[in-house]
């Protein structure tokens, strides 16, 4: 139903605005489910994770993969992390938008030196806290949401060192508002993402028969290949995969990388193919008769 971005410096109380987020989001007559996805969720500590590059990389691409997996019609997902790449925010909004449900950030504006502070008082009580490089680092780096982009708006915008952060917080009551509000042709100010066919991969059926296309071109090259090994390197007449599908006629040995490159085409053009016609094969036998047309087209000309 919705993906909300939790966006700050570190140390600035996003994960706090997170759970406020989510418990007044539950005590609202909403009827979804809340999910807050953190690098606490993968037992990822927060100095190892921005130690350098490849562990930053690692920890976006995690957290990226489970939002994807976890977004749809009837749950709402909160990110809580830093996002203080806006480049990462747009490719979190890209997923919202495939996904057609709604969007929205929460920011959590805190002066550097307040946020530098918390960090302080957080080691002197042991809890889990930023190392004083990596502090200064993310701070250096990070991009601040900006309302005109597309990937930052609505924005949300609390200032916890001020105001504190609670249930009752103007802007989480803001959130709430907008994220659990009834949509109809007159409503306007509240968006829902559409996808289009740059974002929109497959009909909503197409998850299951892309997957029967992928077994099932997978079980026909297997097949080839079993042929072409007890033949020997002899003629092969025909080769067949089942009942009631047509044999594959091939005139010469057909190695694996040529077959392997030929099924990657094959699932490719389908997939094109479905997004303004109609959709891949829901079945096995279906996709298996496709495939057969297609490798006997190619090789038979070949």
């Amino acid at each position: 139903m919705a993906l909300v971005v939790i966006c700050g410096q570190p140390c600035s109380g996003k994960s706090k605005a997170a759970l406020c987020l989510a418990e007044a989001l539950k005590e609202s007559e909403l009827n979804q489910q809340v999910r807050i996805i953190d690098g606490a969720c993968f037992h990822l500590d927060r100095n190892q994770s921005y130690a350098n590059m490849p562990s930053e990389k690692n920890l976006r691409g995690v957290l990226r993969s489970e939002v994807d997996r976890s977004l749809s019609k009837d749950s709402i997902i909160i990110v809580d992390s830093l996002n203080n790449i806006k480049g990462y925010r747009y490719e979190l909004w890209c997923l919202a938008r495939a996904a057609g449900i709604r969007y929205c950030m929460v920011y959590c504006n805190v002066e550097e030196t307040d946020c530098r502070k918390w960090n302080e008082e957080r080691r002197e009580k042991g809890e889990d806290n930023y190392d004083d490089s990596i502090f200064e680092d993310l701070v250096r780096r990070f991009e601040k949401p900006d309302r005109r982009n597309r990937w930052d708006s609505p924005l949300f915008e609390l200032w916890p060192h001020r105001d504190g952060t609670e249930k009752s917080s103007r802007a989480i009551l803001d959130a709430v508002s907008y994220l659990t509000k009834k949509v109809d042709s007159k409503t306007r100010d509240v968006k829902i993402l559409q996808p289009t066919i740059a974002t929109q991969t497959t009909r909503s059926s197409d998850a299951n028969s892309l997957y029967e296309l992928d077994k099932a071109t997978q079980e026909v090259t297997n097949a080839i290949v079993e042929a072409q090994s007890n033949a020997i390197g002899g003629p092969l007449n025909g080769i067949s995969i089942g009942k009631d599908l047509p044999a594959i006629n091939i005139s010469r040995l057909v190695g694996l990388p040529e077959l392997r490159r030929m099924r990657r085409t094959f699932i490719k053009l389908t997939g094109q193919t479905s997004l303004s016609g109609p959709p891949p094969p829901s079945d096995a036998n279906s996709a298996k008769r496709m495939f057969i047309d297609y490798l006997n087209r190619e090789l038979g000309s070949s």
